[in-house]
């Protein structure tokens, strides 16, 4: 277990025996991260927020479950996931596109290798919102690990050293990790887009892990 495991389940152990200076630290040190985890899919703040802090409440109902097998922020996000689909749910809305990722030169460059006409005029915003959408769906459908280190990368602007801690590991695993989630995304997205060209729906193409 890595030393950021270890702080972690120190933390979730002064939670569960009610030291309020625990629950300070817990709403201080997650709720940021949370709430842009949760406004990269809904797209507002007060939407976010809702979701962040629910999220944070619930987990704490739940960290006698939480075994220190991955960071804490990493088994935080599972639950948010959770929390942003039964918010979608009841709300009747749809996910939002992220479009932020796109905007990002590492990953625009990668997109532009992919097999995409060249677009130009009114095409172009079109073109960009139909990319976003397409992220969307290959970050969900890589494995979760992938999914979320390209965006604590590329949306939260993370730098490495800051994931390797989020992962529990040294700064140059954190940097393999991403490659290989880079590597991930770009073979996702190709094989969700070649499926989609022979008419097989998202939903149908399952998992990529």
């Amino acid at each position: 277990m890595s030393i950021l495991y270890l702080k972690d389940k120190r933390l979730a152990r002064r939670l569960l025996k009610g030291d309020e200076r625990a629950f300070n630290e817990f709403f201080d040190q997650y709720f940021t991260g949370l709430y842009r985890f949760a406004k990269a899919r809904l797209g507002d703040d007060a939407s976010a927020e809702e979701v962040a802090q629910a999220t944070l409440c619930k987990a704490v109902r739940k960290l006698s479950t939480y075994r220190g097998e991955a960071a804490l922020f990493s088994w935080l996000c599972t639950f948010c996931r959770r929390e942003i689909s039964d918010f979608l749910r009841l709300r009747q809305r749809a996910p939002r596109a992220v479009g932020l990722i796109i905007d990002r030169p590492e990953i625009w460059s990668t997109l532009e290798t992919l097999e995409w006409a060249e677009l130009e005029g009114p095409d172009q915003d079109f073109r960009r919102r139909e990319l976003a959408r397409w992220v969307r769906v290959t970050l969900d459908h890589l494995p979760e690990r992938y999914g979320q280190v390209l965006e604590w990368k590329y949306l939260e602007d993370l730098s490495v050293k800051d994931i390797a801690e989020r992962l529990g590991v040294g700064v140059k695993a954190a940097e393999s990790v991403l490659t290989r989630a880079r590597s991930a995304f770009r073979e996702a997205f190709s094989a969700l887009q070649s499926a989609a060209s022979a008419g097989v729906p998202v939903e149908e193409q399952g998992g990529l892990s």
